[in-house]
């Protein structure tokens, strides 16, 4: 590398900033489940999180977010500027799965797996009684007990869990 260049990288990283961070905040100590099967199908094995559920007896908070959704991203940031207030109520009783996928990928090719079942995205929909089944909307978050049954019926997409009180409610289970 010549000298010039040498100087030049640490600037252009200065200028550039940080890379907005993708996923629930670390501090969140959330799972990441990265789906199995891609580009084909995005199949997310939710087994081993609803096994440390029951043994830890506590309940799952899966959050469906994409790489590539501003919406996402903004309810990340809300988390992560939130924590101080959020976080005890998460640990007390909740365990953060975070599955990754992308915008790209349609319901038509997202699939969950526990144990020896797979689900399409429509028919996991069906299997939880989630009135979300007509489209997949990104964020979306599902509250399941460790044998993996839901336990409210929750919003999806933008304009949901924007403030403390809300996402309290949630934690809560407060409908």
């Amino acid at each position: 590398m010549r000298r010039r260049d040498a100087f030049a990288l640490p600037l252009l990283l200065a200028v550039a900033g940080p890379a907005a961070a993708i996923g629930l905040p670390p501090r969140y100590g959330a799972t990441v489940i990265r789906p199995q099967g891609a580009p084909e199908r995005y199949e997310f094995d939710l087994g081993a999180a609803l096994q440390r559920a029951r043994a830890e007896n506590k309940r799952l908070y899966v959050y469906l977010g994409a790489d590539d959704c501003p919406f996402c991203r903004k309810y990340e940031a809300f988390l992560d500027k939130n924590a101080d207030a959020l976080l005890p109520h998460f640990r007390k009783e909740w365990l953060l799965v975070d599955l990754r996928s992308s915008l790209k990928v349609q319901a038509d090719r997202l699939r969950f797996r526990i144990g020896e079942q797979s689900w399409s995205y429509a028919e996991f929909m069906r299997h939880l009684r989630d009135e979300r089944v007509r489209q997949l909307v990104y964020p979306s978050v599902w509250l399941f007990d460790g044998e993996g049954r839901t336990l409210m019926q929750m919003p999806a997409g933008t304009g949901t869990f924007e403030t403390v009180p809300e996402q309290l409610e949630i934690l809560h289970l407060e409908n």
